[in-house]
Protein backbone atom coordinates (compact mmCIF):
# COMPACT_ATOMS: atom_id res chain seq x y z
CA UNK A 1 0.00 0.00 0.00
CA UNK A 2 1.37 3.66 -1.05
CA UNK A 3 2.27 5.88 1.86
CA UNK A 4 1.12 9.98 1.50
CA UNK A 5 5.19 10.10 0.27
CA UNK A 6 4.85 8.17 -1.70
CA UNK A 7 1.99 9.77 -3.43
CA UNK A 8 3.66 13.08 -2.93
CA UNK A 9 6.60 11.90 -4.63
CA UNK A 10 4.30 10.61 -7.52
CA UNK A 11 3.04 13.80 -7.98
CA UNK A 12 6.40 15.47 -7.75
CA UNK A 13 7.80 13.22 -10.57
CA UNK A 14 4.69 13.67 -13.20
CA UNK A 15 5.19 17.70 -12.66
CA UNK A 16 8.89 17.68 -12.80
CA UNK A 17 8.19 15.41 -16.41
CA UNK A 18 5.78 18.45 -17.70
CA UNK A 19 8.82 20.41 -18.04
CA UNK A 20 6.95 23.91 -16.66
CA UNK A 21 8.98 26.77 -17.40
CA UNK A 22 8.35 28.01 -14.02
CA UNK A 23 8.45 26.60 -10.34
CA UNK A 24 5.21 24.59 -9.31
CA UNK A 25 4.43 24.81 -5.77
CA UNK A 26 1.74 21.48 -4.52
CA UNK A 27 -0.27 22.90 -1.90
CA UNK A 28 -1.33 19.51 0.08
CA UNK A 29 -4.58 20.27 1.03
CA UNK A 30 -4.77 18.66 4.58
CA UNK A 31 -8.64 19.70 5.57
CA UNK A 32 -11.11 17.35 7.55
CA UNK A 33 -7.36 15.10 8.16
CA UNK A 34 -6.17 15.39 11.71
CA UNK A 35 -2.74 16.45 12.13
CA UNK A 36 -1.27 12.46 12.95
CA UNK A 37 -2.32 12.19 9.25
CA UNK A 38 -0.72 15.24 7.74
CA UNK A 39 2.63 14.99 10.01
CA UNK A 40 4.51 12.48 7.65
CA UNK A 41 4.43 14.88 4.95
CA UNK A 42 5.72 17.87 7.53
CA UNK A 43 8.43 15.96 8.58
CA UNK A 44 9.30 15.24 5.17
CA UNK A 45 10.62 18.62 4.59
CA UNK A 46 6.89 19.66 2.52
CA UNK A 47 6.02 23.17 3.07
CA UNK A 48 2.98 24.64 1.62
CA UNK A 49 -0.75 22.95 3.11
CA UNK A 50 -3.79 23.85 2.41
CA UNK A 51 -7.39 24.32 4.56
CA UNK A 52 -10.58 25.68 3.86
CA UNK A 53 -12.05 26.38 7.28
CA UNK A 54 -10.36 29.30 9.78
CA UNK A 55 -11.53 27.41 12.50
CA UNK A 56 -10.45 23.68 11.79
CA UNK A 57 -7.16 25.23 10.91
CA UNK A 58 -6.54 27.43 13.40
CA UNK A 59 -7.10 23.93 15.99
CA UNK A 60 -5.07 22.27 13.93
CA UNK A 61 -2.10 24.18 12.93
CA UNK A 62 -1.75 27.55 15.35
CA UNK A 63 0.60 25.65 17.70
CA UNK A 64 2.61 23.38 15.17
CA UNK A 65 3.57 27.14 12.77
CA UNK A 66 4.91 28.14 15.81
CA UNK A 67 7.42 25.21 16.48
CA UNK A 68 8.33 25.26 12.49
CA UNK A 69 8.24 28.64 11.17
CA UNK A 70 8.83 27.65 7.50
CA UNK A 71 5.47 26.39 7.02
CA UNK A 72 3.37 28.03 5.05
CA UNK A 73 -0.40 27.83 5.15
CA UNK A 74 -2.84 28.66 2.48
CA UNK A 75 -6.55 29.71 2.65
CA UNK A 76 -8.10 28.09 -0.46
CA UNK A 77 -12.18 28.06 1.16
CA UNK A 78 -14.50 30.73 0.28
CA UNK A 79 -14.11 33.63 3.18
CA UNK A 80 -16.37 35.42 5.31
CA UNK A 81 -15.67 38.90 6.12
CA UNK A 82 -16.27 37.72 9.64
CA UNK A 83 -13.58 35.23 9.83
CA UNK A 84 -10.94 37.10 7.61
CA UNK A 85 -9.18 38.84 10.72
CA UNK A 86 -8.12 35.51 12.21
CA UNK A 87 -7.62 34.03 8.95
CA UNK A 88 -5.14 36.82 8.34
CA UNK A 89 -3.47 35.81 11.90
CA UNK A 90 -2.96 32.34 11.26
CA UNK A 91 -2.39 31.86 7.02
CA UNK A 92 0.53 33.08 4.76
CA UNK A 93 -1.14 33.12 1.52
CA UNK A 94 -5.08 33.87 0.62
CA UNK A 95 -6.47 32.83 -2.58
CA UNK A 96 -10.11 33.24 -2.44
CA UNK A 97 -9.67 37.47 -2.30
CA UNK A 98 -13.18 38.41 -4.30
CA UNK A 99 -14.78 41.62 -2.65
CA UNK A 100 -13.54 45.05 -1.58
CA UNK A 101 -14.61 44.13 2.07
CA UNK A 102 -12.18 41.26 2.72
CA UNK A 103 -9.58 43.57 0.81
CA UNK A 104 -10.42 46.35 3.17
CA UNK A 105 -10.16 44.29 6.22
CA UNK A 106 -6.92 42.89 5.06
CA UNK A 107 -5.90 46.41 3.93
CA UNK A 108 -6.73 47.45 7.68
CA UNK A 109 -4.99 44.23 9.67
CA UNK A 110 -1.31 44.28 7.55
CA UNK A 111 -1.24 47.77 8.72
CA UNK A 112 -2.22 47.15 12.13
CA UNK A 113 -0.19 44.13 12.42
CA UNK A 114 3.13 44.50 10.38
CA UNK A 115 2.31 41.30 8.96
CA UNK A 116 2.29 41.16 4.87
CA UNK A 117 0.04 38.16 3.33
CA UNK A 118 -0.29 36.86 -0.08
CA UNK A 119 -2.97 36.95 -2.59
CA UNK A 120 -4.74 35.51 -5.26
CA UNK A 121 -8.12 36.77 -6.54
CA UNK A 122 -10.58 34.40 -7.32
CA UNK A 123 -12.43 34.73 -10.57
CA UNK A 124 -15.48 33.11 -11.13
CA UNK A 125 -14.95 31.77 -14.43
CA UNK A 126 -18.13 29.58 -15.22
CA UNK A 127 -20.28 32.89 -13.82
CA UNK A 128 -21.38 29.65 -11.45
CA UNK A 129 -23.86 31.06 -9.00
CA UNK A 130 -23.10 28.54 -6.36
CA UNK A 131 -19.58 29.51 -6.71
CA UNK A 132 -17.39 32.31 -5.36
CA UNK A 133 -15.44 35.03 -6.62
CA UNK A 134 -15.46 38.26 -8.59
CA UNK A 135 -16.78 37.84 -12.57
CA UNK A 136 -14.42 38.90 -14.74
CA UNK A 137 -16.15 41.77 -16.21
CA UNK A 138 -14.85 43.14 -12.64
CA UNK A 139 -11.36 41.98 -12.39
CA UNK A 140 -9.44 44.48 -13.63
CA UNK A 141 -11.12 47.29 -11.21
CA UNK A 142 -10.51 44.91 -8.48
CA UNK A 143 -7.04 43.94 -9.49
CA UNK A 144 -6.31 47.61 -9.28
CA UNK A 145 -8.36 48.28 -5.88
CA UNK A 146 -6.52 45.59 -3.87
CA UNK A 147 -3.14 46.54 -5.59
CA UNK A 148 -3.11 50.40 -5.82
CA UNK A 149 -5.66 51.86 -3.36
CA UNK A 150 -5.01 48.97 -0.78
CA UNK A 151 -1.61 47.85 -1.21
CA UNK A 152 -1.79 44.54 -0.95
CA UNK A 153 0.77 41.93 -2.06
CA UNK A 154 -1.48 40.08 -5.22
CA UNK A 155 0.45 37.07 -6.73
CA UNK A 156 -2.10 36.15 -9.16
CA UNK A 157 -5.45 34.58 -9.65
CA UNK A 158 -7.45 31.53 -8.50
CA UNK A 159 -10.25 29.71 -10.36
CA UNK A 160 -11.89 26.34 -9.77
CA UNK A 161 -13.29 25.46 -13.07
CA UNK A 162 -16.63 24.40 -14.18
CA UNK A 163 -16.88 20.65 -13.77
CA UNK A 164 -18.13 20.20 -17.81
CA UNK A 165 -15.45 18.20 -19.04
CA UNK A 166 -13.92 21.39 -20.66
CA UNK A 167 -11.28 22.53 -17.58
CA UNK A 168 -8.43 22.98 -20.44
CA UNK A 169 -10.72 25.93 -22.19
CA UNK A 170 -11.32 28.25 -18.78
CA UNK A 171 -7.53 27.26 -18.04
CA UNK A 172 -5.95 28.88 -20.75
CA UNK A 173 -8.29 31.88 -20.32
CA UNK A 174 -7.21 32.48 -17.22
CA UNK A 175 -3.65 32.03 -17.90
CA UNK A 176 -4.09 34.45 -20.55
CA UNK A 177 -5.94 36.93 -18.07
CA UNK A 178 -3.29 36.32 -15.79
CA UNK A 179 -0.54 37.52 -17.68
CA UNK A 180 -2.70 40.72 -19.03
CA UNK A 181 -1.90 41.65 -15.48
CA UNK A 182 1.61 40.99 -16.03
CA UNK A 183 1.29 38.72 -13.05
CA UNK A 184 3.48 35.93 -12.17
CA UNK A 185 1.54 32.91 -10.12
CA UNK A 186 -1.68 31.51 -11.13
CA UNK A 187 -3.14 28.51 -8.41
CA UNK A 188 -5.35 26.31 -10.26
CA UNK A 189 -5.17 22.49 -10.55
CA UNK A 190 -6.88 19.58 -8.20
CA UNK A 191 -5.79 16.03 -8.19
CA UNK A 192 -8.22 15.26 -10.88
CA UNK A 193 -6.73 18.08 -13.52
CA UNK A 194 -3.21 18.90 -12.03
CA UNK A 195 -1.12 17.73 -14.99
CA UNK A 196 -3.42 20.11 -17.44
CA UNK A 197 -3.32 22.86 -15.31
CA UNK A 198 0.87 23.01 -15.10
CA UNK A 199 0.34 22.54 -18.86
CA UNK A 200 -1.51 25.94 -18.65
CA UNK A 201 1.34 27.88 -16.13
CA UNK A 202 0.16 27.14 -13.25
CA UNK A 203 2.36 27.45 -10.13
CA UNK A 204 0.46 26.64 -7.34
CA UNK A 205 -1.31 23.70 -7.60
CA UNK A 206 -3.99 22.47 -5.13
CA UNK A 207 -3.89 18.91 -4.19
CA UNK A 208 -5.48 16.71 -1.65
CA UNK A 209 -7.22 13.32 -2.14
CA UNK A 210 -4.52 12.10 -4.63
CA UNK A 211 -1.71 12.69 -1.36
CA UNK A 212 -3.39 12.04 1.95
CA UNK A 213 -6.49 9.50 0.38
CA UNK A 214 -10.08 9.70 0.30
CA UNK A 215 -12.02 12.04 2.87
CA UNK A 216 -14.44 10.17 4.93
Amino acid sequence: MSTIIDRFNKINSNINNLKSNKKVNIIAVSKTFPLEHIMPLVEYGHIHFGENKVQEAVSKWRDIKLKRQNLKLHMIGKLQSNKAKSAAELFDYIHSLDSQKLADIFSSFEKNNQKKLKYFIQVNIGNETQKSGIPESELEAFFNYCKIEKNLSVLGLMIIPPNDQNHNKYFKHIDYLNKSLALEELSMGMSSDYEDAVRCNSTFVRIGSSIFGERS
